[in-house]
């Protein structure tokens, strides 16, 4: 009798995935591998729904084994793994959601279920619950003159154990746990569009929050990034992998540009490795879907640097990735 495997998922994807998409799976995982034993670091970018679709499960192992060293998320997937932290067993999948009619979804918008594709979040035990607990870390970091940025908030939030007796999931497998554990750095641009960005506004806008600064912004955030990136990069080379498209993966590849043509820095390397999840293919004029040698053109890549592109979907993607980088 043979010795079962450690690593059933990675040896079942070594053997089955060999073309097409599933071979550019392996390809990118061996050259995320690669990167990582060179040396070099791992920079990640999260769009979609991906902390809903709980990526969480596969991602948080990979901040803690770090095997990634940086985040940039949209708001929406900063917020959501801790709405799925506190209240999981609240949320409700529909299966049938292609056919749901108008009056369906408007049953489910008078039972405060928000609707994210197959999954409904609920608005009063996961949206209302986290707003009450960091509305009181606003109010008291703009009563004491502070300003933090929206990560640092959640940070706050979870190290404080306010909602700890919420917890509705092993905190193992909520990535944004794993990453306030490693301090690890995260930037969310574009915060003001998720649910507790919205939120935030309009406490500014009744003068709970007096200093609407109190949270800091975008262009912070790629001031952040600029100095976060010189410094990582003089010892290590720092690959990007994204997940999805936007402005998750959008804003922070463009900092290397940036210190190099705007602030005319000299000797800022090149991102070391590339790798897009998306099924976005590709196209004339859509961002998402352009191929990787097109960011050579605008100083991202370089005509050397690995470049992998993975048209599929990347709650199949991304946690197969993860689960060959884990020995899974």
């Amino acid at each position: 009798m043979s010795t079962p495997s450690k690593s059933p998922v990675s040896d079942f994807i070594l053997h089955h995935y060999r073309h097409f998409n599933s071979a550019a799976l392996i390809d990118a995982a061996k050259g995320y591998e690669a990167h990582l034993k060179k040396g070099g670091k791992m920079f990640v970018t999260l769009a979609g729904a991906m902390s809903t679709a709980e990526l969480g499960l596969s991602l948080a192992e990979m901040i803690r084994q770090d095997k990634i060293h940086g985040i940039c998320c949209t708001g929406a997937n900063l917020e959501e793994d801790v709405f799925n932290l506190v209240a999981h067993d609240f949320y409700e999948r529909v299966p049938h959601y292609r056919d749901l009619t108008p009056a369906d979804e408007q049953k489910l918008l008078d039972r405060h279920m928000n609707r994210v594709t197959d999954t409904c979040i609920p608005e009063m035990e996961a949206m209302r619950r986290i707003e009450s607990v960091v509305l009181k870390e606003w109010v008291a970091a703009d009563q004491a003159g502070q300003r933090f940025f929206p990560h640092e908030f959640m940070y706050k939030i979870l190290k404080s154990g306010a909602l700890k007796d919420s917890y509705q999931i092993d905190i193992k497998n909520s990535w944004l746990y794993a990453a306030m554990e490693k301090n690890l750095p995260i930037f969310v641009p574009g915060w003001e569009d998720a649910t507790l960005g919205n939120m935030y506004a309009g406490h500014c806008i009744t003068k709970d929050v007096k200093n609407v600064h109190t949270v800091r912004t975008g262009i912070e955030y790629m001031m952040e990034l600029a100095e976060w990136y010189t410094n990582i990069t003089k010892d290590s080379s720092l690959g990007f992998f994204q997940i999805g498209g936007g402005i998750a993966g959008d804003f922070p590849i463009c900092v290397v540009p940036m210190l190099h043509q705007d602030l005319q820095r000299e000797h800022v390397p090149l991102w070391g490795y590339f790798c897009q999840i998306s099924d976005s293919t590709t196209s004339y004029g859509s961002y998402s879907g352009a191929v990787p040698n097109e960011k050579i053109t605008w100083g991202k890549l370089g005509a050397d640097t690995p470049k992998f592109i993975v048209e599929s979907d990347a709650t199949i993607v991304a946690p197969l990735i993860f689960a060959y980088l884990l020995g899974w």
